[in-house]
């Protein structure tokens, strides 16, 4: 039996050493605030720069849009006459018809059509505001995840140095015969259950980081370690005030809201569409005309007798009064987050009030008081591994509360649309 546990507790070393040893690689540690990281990943995100270029393609239809038709030139020319000679329009032979055109849209088209292409930037820009939102979010909670864990670390790598040190003695008073194999067997379980844990935030850390790093475009081999501080501080909120507020913030809200300005201007447009545009043009005929050098005007336009428009004019009518109840949709879903969101974080903000971080305080001076009682023997190892596992489920659920109350704060900031309450 105590041949199988060390062996049990060798392998237990070796992962945990290469857990050690993989975070040693991690050579180059770059420590920064929230403040910092959020300017690196406006800076660099390339999700950003990429939808950036969507909003200046759309600026760019707003400029084609203003551009007026071209004008249509057409000519027609004798190639030969009857002497077969190519192209002799000399001493009044041969003949020229030149005609030149315009096309006038009526109705106010380019105006709406320029209309709809203003419309298409303020989508693609309110899009890029919402993708900025959900990426800083989710920096956010990947930041405060990541701090949240390397406390977590602390915590443990503190016990696992107790615990073997503890280990250490009990082996030393098992060989002279003061305790029993029960004693050590018992707290080298306890020592594995840490270290296996510790190995588990480590991988949790890991992929973490990855994901840090893509928001940040920062280097493969760095470690990006969160300076936290924190502060709960009182803050309070009106939930109709800030629903309000976020009307005016969120992308995703504003690009619904714009989707129907574009929707029923692109349905004005299409009414417009059924009014004839008007072709205005001149024309020269050296020969063929009643009168030698004639010069004409033209003027032409489609009769609208059996295409009106009639088709399209119905569906631009059916997806702008679709699109007025997606946005009623998306504006009942943006009060119920932010009222949710407020009702989240009054209820996190009470968890960690001033009393109760005064208790955490001598928490931690009671686990130093009994690991010295155990160690002169005055508390016996029962009850100190009992309260050696209720101190390690104290302190993680106290960081527990800390990150309930950032992810409070981050779904309170995503909901509204812009920084309610300072994160870190």
């Amino acid at each position: 039996m105590r041949t199988g546990h060390i062996k049990t507790i060798a392998l237990l070393g070796l992962a945990f050493a290469m857990a050690q040893g993989a975070k040693a690689q991690q050579t180059d540690t770059v420590k920064m605030s929230f403040k910092e990281a959020e300017k690196a990943f406006l800076d660099k995100n390339l999700s950003l720069l990429a939808q950036k270029y969507n909003v200046d393609a759309a600026q760019a239809l707003v400029k084609q849009a203003k551009l007026w038709d071209n004008p249509n030139l057409s000519t027609d020319q004798n190639i030969t006459d009857a002497t077969k000679k190519y192209f002799d329009h000399s001493n009044g032979g041969g003949q020229v018809f030149v005609q030149l055109s315009q096309l006038i849209k009526t109705a106010g088209k380019r105006g709406k059509q320029i209309q709809i292409a203003q419309d298409g930037v303020q989508i693609q820009q309110a899009q890029f505001n919402d993708l900025m939102r959900n990426l800083r979010y989710n920096l956010l909670l990947d930041f405060t995840q990541v701090a949240n864990l390397l406390d977590q670390r602390k915590v443990y790598q503190t016990e696992i140095t107790s615990a073997t040190n503890m280990v250490n003695a009990i082996e030393k008073s098992y060989q002279a015969g003061n305790n029993s194999l029960k004693d050590v067997i018992r707290l080298k379980a306890l020592n594995f259950g840490l270290q296996n844990d510790l190995v588990e935030i480590d991988r949790q850390i890991n992929e973490l980081q990855s994901e840090l790093k893509t928001l940040l475009a920062a280097n493969e081999t760095q470690f990006i370690s969160p300076l936290i501080t924190f502060n709960n501080s009182d803050t309070t909120l009106n939930a109709a005030t800030l629903a309000d507020q976020a009307k005016t913030l969120r992308g995703d809200y504003l690009a619904n809201r714009y989707q129907l300005d574009q929707n029923q201007h692109n349905l004005a447009l299409q009414k417009a569409m059924a009014v004839p545009d008007i072709t205005i043009g001149g024309s020269y005929d050296q020969h063929s005309s009643y009168a030698n050098n004639y010069v004409g005007l033209q003027i032409s336009l489609p009769l609208p007798i059996f295409n009106r428009n009639q088709g399209n004019i119905k569906n631009a009518k059916l997806a702008a009064q679709s699109q007025e109840y997606t946005l009623q949709n998306n504006e009942l879903q943006l009060k119920n987050d932010v009222y949710s969101a407020v009702n989240q974080y009054n209820l996190s903000q009470q968890l960690l009030s001033t009393k109760e971080t005064d208790f955490y305080n001598k928490y931690d001076q009671l686990y130093n008081s009994m690991q010295k009682s155990f160690q002169q023997k005055q508390v016996g190892l029962q009850e100190f591994i009992d309260f050696f596992d209720t101190y390690r489920e104290t302190k993680l659920k106290i960081l527990q509360q800390q990150l309930n109350l950032q992810k409070a704060i981050a779904d309170l900031n995503f909901a509204v649309g812009t920084t309610v309450v300072a994160p870190l």
